[in-house]
């Protein structure tokens, strides 16, 4: 396997394992079983990249290598067992989400672009694989999904793909690319949380006058 491709399948199954176990810590808060908190996990976890592969009309990633599911089932297993013997602070959520966010955006940008799309629909496509499993997740969660509340999300997925797709227009091969482009998306999420990065929201002609 090229060092690349090797790259990127590791890549998957961290972002995979990362976003599982944040999906495991949400669930956890509203008290869900085991079964509940798997099915959250496995959705967390697989649903960004299953959209994206569903819209390049390509075989759906876990469909075709069931190690991912295996990967998402492991990791969410493991985060319920250590979540009930240690408290989980909401900190950890929320690095582990921005983890799994840096590594899909990354990986999803790279597979579209090795489906031949346009740079725009790449640098769309893995923000689709980095956010569409945590939407999932607050909905099944009940909770409004962070990619449309709160410090930078969705915003810091797409500068991080548009990023990589630059290094590699400028020449730049192999491993650089991807790990430059993922620090940048997990780096602004990070610094958005610290410092309440926001984009603008939406305020009508009341809201001015209140």
């Amino acid at each position: 396997m090229p060092i690349l491709s090797e790259l990127m399948y590791w890549l998957s199954q961290a972002a995979v394992a990362s976003m599982a176990a944040a999906a495991v810590i949400e669930a956890g808060r509203k008290r869900f079983d085991l079964f509940g908190m798997l099915v959250v996990a496995v959705s967390a976890a697989l649903g960004g990249g299953s959209l994206r592969d569903m819209l390049l009309d390509r075989p759906v990633f876990w469909v075709r290598d069931q190690t991912y599911l295996l990967t998402a089932l492991g990791a969410a297993l493991l985060m319920f067992f250590i979540a009930r013997r240690w408290r989980m602070p909401l900190r950890m959520f929320l690095i582990s989400d921005a983890l799994g966010l840096a590594l899909f955006t990354v990986v999803g940008t790279r597979v579209a672009l090795n489906m031949e799309a346009a740079w725009l629909t790449a640098s769309f496509l893995g923000v689709v694989t980095g956010v569409m499993g945590g939407i999932l997740r607050d909905i099944l969660c009940n909770e409004e999904p962070l990619v449309f509340q709160g410090p930078l999300y969705a915003t810091a997925a797409w500068a991080g793909a548009l990023f990589y797709i630059v290094l590699i227009d400028q020449g730049l091969s192999g491993v650089v690319p991807a790990l430059l482009a993922g620090s940048l998306v997990f780096g602004l999420r990070v610094a958005a949380l610290r410092w309440t990065w926001r984009l603008p929201s939406y305020r009508d002609a009341d809201d001015a006058r209140d």
